[in-house]
């Protein structure tokens, strides 16, 4: 099984060391000083219980990788557009794509039933380039719960958490979802099939989109969001405007508001990746997990106006800070 990554930074050299180690043939696109050390003496993940050390091929040039069975994207949402050129090289007539992105993924509406189906989400993919180039047809839906980190060129850290489940568009058993599954549990991975991917994009999309960018207002960590009785209310207003947009487009919330803010809680003083990202002054990943939402409150005819307020506060910040994308 050929699989490519391309943005094989921490979450994605995670999944690619670990599906290297299983016996997959794995290309990780990659560039800099992580890349150099890669080539060099391949890449170590320090796990949770273990550590390995692969050699993939390692490359900037995905005309070196060739056409594959499966390309993960591991980017963030604003960084995939502007690449999505690049990715023909790899793009067979029977690559599935599995866009390991937080957010609310460009190809939601694809072959999903009703008034909206086959909608272009312009906050996440401006003039509908991924939907052209990459295809909603390749896609597998993923949702990313791992945490990890670059510790050093060419060293990944393992974290915590080690599920990612997938699931076709339209909820089928597919062949190739089937067998992605299978090698992802392989590689030790939980990567369940779901029939109802969207329901689980909510859930994590609904600590996402509140969390990450009050965090950055406050400089919070979840448990510090989360037990102040002021911020833990913008949060719970945050979430309850989204879930009646997420209700209107056919989810099904498994959990509470109550107890989805609980679970951030429990993480404890951890911060966000997206406040990490403003304190190392980079691109925030605010479109895809707050803008996006907003859009599919106008579309669905929503109010939102705790969403578009803090998603007003947080893109001023990083504007003012540099950190805003594009």
């Amino acid at each position: 099984m050929k699989i490519a990554i391309f943005g094989a930074g921490a979450i994605g050299g995670y999944l690619g060391a670990r599906l290297a180690k299983a016996g997959a043939e794995v290309t990780l696109i990659a560039r800099g000083a992580h890349l150099q050390a890669m080539q060099r003496n391949g890449l170590r993940l320090i796990g949770v219980e273990d550590e390995i050390v692969v050699h993939p091929l390692c490359t900037d040039d995905p005309a070196t990788a060739g056409a594959q069975d499966y390309l993960i994207i591991a980017l963030k949402a604003h960084a995939v557009p502007p690449i999505v050129e690049r990715l023909k090289p790899m793009l067979g007539p029977e690559t599935a794509v599995v866009p390991a992105v937080n957010g609310v993924p460009w190809w939601y509406f694809y072959k999903l039933p009703g008034p909206w189906e086959n909608r272009r989400i312009e906050t996440v993919d401006p003039g509908g380039a991924q939907w052209r180039v990459i295809g909603p047809e390749r896609v597998i839906g993923c949702v990313v719960y791992p945490a990890a980190e670059i510790i050093e060129p060419g060293v990944v850290r393992h974290l915590a958490l080690d599920r990612v489940p997938i699931g076709e568009p339209d909820g089928a058993r597919s062949a190739r979802a089937l067998a992605l599954s299978r090698m992802m549990v392989q590689a030790g991975i939980k990567a369940p099939l779901r029939p109802r991917i969207r329901d689980d994009i909510w859930v994590k999309l609904w600590g996402n989109l509140s969390f990450n960018p009050i965090s950055v207002l406050t400089g919070g960590t979840l448990a510090e969001i989360a037990f102040d009785p002021g911020t833990r209310a913008v949060v719970r207003a945050m979430m309850v405007e989204a879930q009646v947009i997420g209700e209107k487009l056919g989810v099904s919330f498994p959990i509470e508001v109550e107890r989805r803010i609980d679970g951030g809680a429990e993480v404890g003083d951890h911060k966000t990746s997206t406040l990490q990202d403003f304190e190392r002054r980079r691109p925030l990943e605010i479109d895809a997990l707050i803008g996006a939402v907003a859009e599919l409150g106008r579309l669905t005819a929503t109010p939102t106006p705790t969403i578009d307020m803090i998603y007003a506060l947080v893109r001023q910040r990083a504007h003012t800070a540099g950190c805003l994308p594009g």
